[in-house]
């Protein structure tokens, strides 16, 4: 089995909406409302061709998938979102690769930032404890549609002083 981690090119959209919608599927249901949930794929385009996203291809397929972007009214760090994983990879650990991947090779040693931001529901079941176990801290809070919030979450990559590997 072979894993390629790459960024995400134009070519890449229709299979990136697939992995998206996909594994948006039980947000959907859960009824939240992130925009990655319903997104189409002129709005995967949009996001590849304005953004930066990456891809785990494994066997030459995409599997799992994260963008990345900046926030200046929030945040100096980059904020990862639209993070997705294929179903049929869903317990494997792909996310996970692909995940530690962005966070290690690309923000903390390419981009030498000292940490990285992303946002969650509220109401979602288990990501925000996924995320806090992932060493993620919640910093900020804003509504997300009417019955929920949207959870902004911040972990350290390099500590203060801390050399970048």
């Amino acid at each position: 089995m072979s894993e390629v981690y790459r960024i995400a090119t134009i070519d890449d959209a229709e299979e990136q909406f697939k992995v998206i919608d996909g594994a948006y599927e039980s947000i959907r249901e859960l009824g939240i409302t992130f925009r990655a949930a319903n997104a189409d794929i002129e709005m995967i385009r949009e996001n590849i061709l304005e953004n930066t996203s990456y891809v785990l291809e494994i066997d030459g397929s995409i599997a799992a998938t994260i963008s990345m972007k900046n926030l200046p009214e929030l945040t100096e760090l980059p904020f990862l979102y639209w993070f997705a994983v294929l179903p049929a990879f869903k317990n494997q650990g792909v996310g996970n690769r692909l995940h530690s991947y962005v966070e290690e090779v690309v923000v903390r040693n390419t981009l030498l930032a000292p940490g990285v931001v992303l946002a969650t529901s509220k109401n979602h079941p288990w990501l925000l404890p996924m995320y806090e176990r992932k060493g993620y801290e919640a910093f900020f809070e804003r509504p997300l549609g009417d019955t929920d919030t949207l959870i902004f979450l911040k972990k350290t990559l390099i500590e203060q002083g801390q050399p970048a590997l």
